[in-house]
């Protein structure tokens, strides 16, 4: 009889928690929302792994229901705090369950408790934030444990001795400018309007808990050469860890190669004359196992995946530059990605959503995404990896790009920055590389978008290739121009147009198109829409987009490598997406868009 009413506790308690945490929680505001937004579960919210190309066998998810107040900027922790927020979305978004604006003159405080569970006892445990916008202070049990700037890129701190027995309290206090300040915040703006969005403010990304040994691996980079046949791997550890590193190399489950070190030196692995190259039509990705040992026995343990690919430029035969992959040219196109959603604003409301984007990308023909002045979650990555997607990584437009755009702090040619705005965002920009070196998709750095802030564009183009020689940087995507970095970039609004030309480096159409259709169901706004052209119905829609492409066909033996089209889905007040901004209509007609982006992938095969 105890067995059986054991389950059926269980079952009770289950369900009366369920029952609670929704009481706690509910959607903010009236807006529209994606499917996956509204069959969120507060008890379980992005439940996967974080980190996949450095995946650990335990750890722990601390997204859910926490505790936030907002409160005046420099004031103590609060006693009584304002009510429920749903980790990982921001405090300005719906399924936050809060939806307030912030400010610059505010902070936000959040405050939760957590218990580590037994089996993990002997062991350091670390306290990981995927991305909090901007500056953040951690305290768990009223100690200070670390802090971090930045918006867009991972952090944690070792909290083993600030822990205790029972539950821990995690106390998080958050300070975000928006377009007040001089970091790195896109197109965050705290009045939207036209380009400029809702303001995104606090923990956006995945919070969790993850035990290590005391010597354990903090960072894996891999570097592949197709040409010599090898994988450079650098493992960096949390201490000067002398003995050995061991670094396995998969196909399925067959070894294909591995490699020893000790003294925290770099392993070369040679891979195998027909190694698997990864490419849009053939995304192949190797498993990677990496390993401590002392004395013979494993101390800690990482898994993974490596590509081989390459990424160069290289003359083709009428002496045009062309942008390569594995040394065959091939013309990328795809569409500007700005990663936004109704319901999360910078949060994907599931991780199925978030591969959603990657994956109709792919269905509609494109071989490429411009990630367009946003940073992702690394499972965002992870699946332009795994589907086949070259990806062009922006860096996050800042200090005050938006009143640039109103002629105001415009100073010659440059932006002109203060000695802190540069400091910041040298900080960030280094910071985001090394985040995203090690995933396969990544194949164009940008440094700068259009003159936002851009500012001593060759030294900033020359040190990212001086930092990763193995990426093209792209030095600024429609911005002022110099003869730096591996590309001229143009953008045109709304058909391609070739205006400039440079015979040293590969030309490239950085933006156009921005189509316009209004699908009246599916609006962020019930008026006040725009697209730099609108259109009535799918077909006319699509005709305009055929006769663009027809345009940029004629262009590719004139000189342009590479184009992105203006863009995935809508994005607030702008309806020039090729999906509404809930994602629930392809606007165009999907079958003859595929057709047409697939002819101009190939033009250069």
């Amino acid at each position: 009889m105890k067995n059986f009413i054991r389950p059926i506790l269980l079952f009770l308690f289950i369900l009366i928690f369920n029952v609670a945490a929704f009481a706690q929680w509910s959607p903010a505001g009236d807006k529209i929302k994606t499917q996956w937004g509204e069959q969120i579960d507060p008890n379980n919210v992005l439940p996967e792994y974080p980190r996949p190309i450095m995946e650990r066998t335990q750890w722990m998810n601390l997204n859910g229901c926490w505790d936030y107040a907002i409160v005046p900027k420099g004031m103590e922790a609060p006693a009584v705090y304002d009510g429920k927020i749903l980790v990982p979305f921001a405090v300005e978004s719906s399924l936050s369950g809060v939806g307030k604006r912030v400010g610059g003159e505010k902070e936000v405080w959040y405050n939760r408790v957590f218990n580590v569970p037994e089996k993990w006892n002997g062991m350091n445990v670390l306290l990981h934030f995927g991305a909090v916008d901007w500056k953040t202070d951690v305290w768990v049990n009223d100690m200070k444990v670390g802090e971090h700037t930045g918006g867009y890129t991972p952090f944690s701190f070792n909290i083993s001795s600030a822990l205790k027995k029972g539950g821990n309290k995690l106390t998080v206090r958050v300070w975000d400018p928006t377009d007040k300040g001089v970091q790195p915040r896109g197109k965050q703006v705290e009045r939207p309007k036209g380009v400029w969005y809702t303001p995104v403010t606090g923990i956006w990304q995945t919070v969790w808990l993850e035990p290590v040994p005391v010597c354990h691996i903090t960072n894996v980079r891999t570097t592949p050469d197709i040409d010599l046949r090898r994988i450079n791997v650098t493992v960096t550890t949390s201490e000067n860890f002398t003995d050995r590193v061991r670094v396995k190399v998969f196909d399925g489950e067959q070894l294909v190669t591995e490699g020893l070190a000790v003294n925290k030196q770099a392993i070369e692995l040679t891979m195998p004359e027909n190694a698997k190259l990864w490419s849009p039509q053939s995304p192949f990705l190797y498993k990677t196992e990496v390993t401590l040992e002392n004395n013979g026995k494993i101390v800690d343990k990482v898994n993974g995946y490596v590509a081989m690919r390459k990424y160069s430029t290289r003359r083709d035969k009428d002496g045009i530059v062309r942008l390569q992959l594995n040394n065959q040219d091939l013309f990328q196109f795809g569409p500007l990605d700005q990663g936004w959603w109704p319901d999360g604003l910078y949060t994907a409301p599931s991780d199925a959503a978030l591969r959603y984007d990657v994956q109709k990308t792919k269905d509609f023909g494109f071989n490429m995404i411009r990630k367009h002045i946003k940073v992702e979650p690394a499972r965002w990555y992870t699946h332009c990896d795994q589907l086949g997607i070259v990806v062009w990584q922006d860096m996050p437009s800042g200090d005050r790009n938006y009143e640039w755009q109103n002629r105001t702090y415009f100073d010659g040619i440059d932006f002109k920055r203060s000695p802190e705005s540069e400091a910041v965002y040298r900080k960030e920009w280094k910071e985001v590389i090394d985040y995203l070196y090690s995933y396969p998709c990544i194949g164009v750095w940008v440094p700068f978008n259009e003159a936002w802030g851009q500012f001593k564009t060759p030294e900033i183009a020359a040190w990212t290739k001086q930092y990763d020689p193995s990426r093209l940087v792209n030095p600024a995507s429609g911005g002022n121009h110099y003869t730096c970095g591996d590309m001229l970039d143009l953008h045109n609004y709304p058909a391609p147009e070739m205006y400039l030309y440079d015979a040293q480096r590969a030309n490239v159409l950085g933006e156009f198109g921005g189509i316009g259709m209004i699908c009246k169901e599916h609006l962020w706004e019930p008026d006040k829409n725009w697209g730099y052209v609108q259109f009535n119905s799918s077909q006319e829609a699509t005709d305009e987009y055929q006769k663009y492409a027809d345009m940029l066909y004629k262009l590719i033996p004139r000189g342009f490598s590479a184009a992105v089209y203006t863009q995935t889905s809508d994005v607030e007040i702008e309806i020039n997406g090729l999906l509404t901004y809930d994602r629930k209509v392809v606007k165009l007609d999907e079958e003859r868009l595929r057709k047409i982006n697939e002819k101009i992938c190939n033009a250069l095969r």
